[in-house]
């Protein structure tokens, strides 16, 4: 049965089909609703149900709380209208970007193998404007002859090129083609900018970016924008990586060190029986040895659903409040069909 869903700040009442998320609706209607894991992970989508009754589905007590859920408040990525509803989502970020979607004809222009499973793919837009976006946030790519599927930006805003780390995940439809088949000169349309993971630039206070495997490519990007705006804060970064292998960019980072004394960047191996220069163990565990306190952090997290919710814990755990951790999942096939 169709549910009407009242959303008061985009002004608009759409249609939920049965067994469809508030939050799935909304953004098919083209409503720019808040959201970052789309998996009841992160709370980027948390949202005050005014009036009516929903079924939540399953999610992390990070990202809604038992008492938050008393106060009548949802996760608009879990939950299913069983009723018509009106809700607002929860806002008081200090910067919300507000970029026009688009749809950008692109060619690719570079592909270079970065580790043995991710491809560092490089596409220019036929138009004269580039796509506009905030650092963090992830575009909807079609490949020839493919599905979509959605990859973040690591390039800065404003740049011609946009670059994406895409990775080899195994039965993935679209990433399979990808390293398989796809070569310079080819046409990839884009679609975007989306998420709510994006470099908050008013924020004054230190900053975690944690990233796993191809996670580096919007923690890239959000640290790139960082530095060249003149964010002079401590900047942690921690990469967590299989093997040497699956580390890479780590020049690239090392340089970027050399050059700005207020960044940070330590690469985890979390194969601990390797003889190595690097750090071992898990790269959140990493964290937590090093820092404690996260009272007055923002913390940028972006990788596979385990490494993000134990980056979360950690992170709460040492006083940052739920607000100030943005979240960026990277699904395999299995869990979702959003990336892959």
């Amino acid at each position: 049965m169709t549910r009407q869903v009242n959303i008061r700040q985009a002004g608009r009442v759409i249609a939920v089909p049965e067994d469809v998320t508030i939050l799935d609706a909304a953004l098919a209607d083209g409503i720019d609703y808040p959201h970052g894991c789309r998996s009841g992970r992160c709370g980027s989508c948390k949202t005050r149900l005014v009036s009516g009754e929903v079924a939540l589905l399953d999610h992390s007590r990070f990202a809604l709380s038992d008492e938050e859920t008393a106060q009548g408040l949802i996760l608009a990525c879990r939950a299913i209208p069983a009723t018509d509803v009106t809700v607002s989502w929860c806002g008081g970020d200090e910067q919300v970007p507000s970029h026009p979607r688009r749809s950008l004809n692109c060619r690719v222009t570079a592909i270079e193998d970065v580790t043995h499973d991710i491809k560092h793919i490089r596409l220019v837009g036929e138009g004269a404007k580039p796509l506009d976006f905030t650092a963090g946030q992830y575009a909807r790519l079609t490949f020839p002859s493919g599905p979509s599927r959605d990859y973040s930006m690591a390039s800065q805003p404003g740049a011609r090129v946009l670059e994406f780390h895409i990775r080899r995940v195994p039965g993935g439809d679209a990433s399979e083609r990808i390293h398989a088949l796809l070569k310079v000169g080819d046409p990839v349309l884009v679609e975007g900018p989306f998420g709510s993971s994006y470099l908050r630039e008013q924020h004054a206070g230190p900053i975690l970016c944690v990233a796993g495997g191809s996670g580096l490519a919007p923690v890239k990007g959000i640290v790139e924008t960082a530095l060249a705006h003149g964010m002079k804060q401590p900047i942690h970064v921690y990469f967590g990586a299989r093997s040497e292998r699956d580390l890479y960019f780590v020049e690239h980072f090392e340089g970027l060190v050399r050059r700005h004394p207020n960044l940070a960047f330590t690469p985890v191996l979390s194969d601990d029986s390797l003889l190595t220069r690097w750090r071992t163990g898990f790269v959140t565990d990493v964290v937590a040895r090093d820092l404690d306190d996260f009272d007055g952090w923002k913390a940028y997290v972006a990788g596979p659903p385990l490494m993000v919710e134990a980056a979360m814990q950690i992170c709460t755990a040492g006083g940052l409040r739920s607000e100030d951790l943005h979240a960026d999942v990277f699904f395999t096939p299995e869990e979702s069909s959003v990336r892959g």
